[in-house]
């Protein structure tokens, strides 16, 4: 949350003239209510991720048939925040309808990890200011950004492009996001 995963895929998209595959996290109608209280509507909100992504998935043949795409997200990371998130049998439950959609996503040909320290994301958070992100609780943060941390460490599927953006800014630095074109490129 806050690492720059829907603008990197905005600007790599007009440079490279593909298609997008943006996640639509607006319409999950118990995100902020997640944000308020957590333990109460995580299961719900995991449950409308989960298969708003998995309808998403389900457009990428057709779009792949006629360019190249570029997605802000990839199908895996869902399980993320599950785990943080759920418990019991809310977990076993998602676990089970989790591996069902699971096997009919496509593998993305290689992945961009943009990696930032809790303190870095907290502040592009309070950035953007978003309302149901103010009182974000940094320790979840950390949590989620170590779980990512994991998954990438054992992660062998594709190719892993990874990016410390603590001291870059590929927004306002032309260098800086010229490095990471000429990184996808080599990829």
């Amino acid at each position: 949350i806050g690492v720059g995963k829907t603008t990197l895929a905005r600007m790599l998209g007009e440079q490279f003239d593909t298609d997008l595959l943006l996640e639509v996290f607006e319409e999950n109608p118990f995100l902020s209510k997640f944000y308020a209280s957590r333990a109460q509507y995580a299961f719900q909100t995991q449950m409308f991720f989960l298969l708003s992504r998995y309808r998403q998935q389900q457009q990428v043949p057709a779009l792949l048939a006629q360019d190249a795409l570029l997605s802000d997200y990839m199908f895996a990371k869902d399980r993320l925040f599950a785990e943080l998130n759920l418990q019991g049998d809310e977990w076993e439950i998602y676990q089970q309808i989790h591996g069902a959609l699971a096997q009919q996503v496509a593998v993305p040909d290689f992945v961009i990890y943009l990696q930032a320290d809790t303190e870095t994301l907290m502040a592009r958070i309070n950035q953007r200011d978003r309302p149901y992100e103010r009182n974000m609780d940094p320790a979840y943060i950390t949590d989620l950004r170590e779980a990512y941390d994991r998954f990438f460490q054992n992660y062998q599927d594709t190719p892993v492009i990874t990016i410390d953006t603590n001291d870059i800014n590929f927004v306002t630095s032309p260098a800086d996001y010229q490095s990471i074109v000429a990184r996808v490129r080599s990829t």
